[in-house]
């Protein structure tokens, strides 16, 4: 492992929990990747809030990989966040290329959203427990963010 920066945390400790962040990295930067295939290609009424919308969703993910990126690193390890580590790591459902509805892409990005949300809280849980404030404290953040971006993007789904 890389020099470490921080103090108070065992090696295995901090092992277990740079595995946690690279985890929810790859899933950050998959769940990304969907966003702009979705921004890409959706077509509908309400098209122009939507794509702008996803754009803005898209900055805020990346802003949240970056820093649980940051926190492997910080922990003594390496960020894991090519496109390679994420193909074959990233528990995601993989994104539908060939639709183009809004209520499609809705419904596929909520499902995602779901699945990263509950992942993110898992990586919380584990780090509270493990006394390790500083990691639950960055994925509550990215927890946070994924939360109010599933609302804004389910909140565009006919009622």
């Amino acid at each position: 492992m890389p020099d470490v920066f921080v103090a108070g945390l065992d090696g295995q400790t901090r092992k277990k929990f740079i595995d946690i962040l690279n985890a929810n990295l790859a899933e950050g930067i998959a769940l990304t990747l969907a966003v702009k295939q979705a921004h890409w290609n959706l077509k509908g009424q309400g098209f122009i809030g939507v794509h702008e919308l996803l754009d803005d969703v898209a900055a805020r993910l990346r802003d949240g990989t970056d820093l649980l990126a940051e926190r492997a690193v910080i922990l003594g390890g390496f960020a894991r966040g090519t496109q390679e580590v994420v193909a074959d790591t990233a528990k995601m459902e993989p994104y539908p290329v060939e639709i183009s509805s809004i209520n499609d892409h809705i419904a596929a990005l909520k499902e995602r959203f779901l699945f990263v949300g509950e992942a993110v809280r898992k990586g919380i849980d584990a780090a509270g427990e493990a006394g390790d404030e500083d990691t639950a404290d960055i994925l509550t953040e990215v927890s946070r963010a994924i939360d109010k971006d599933a609302w804004f993007i389910g909140a565009n789904a006919p009622v």
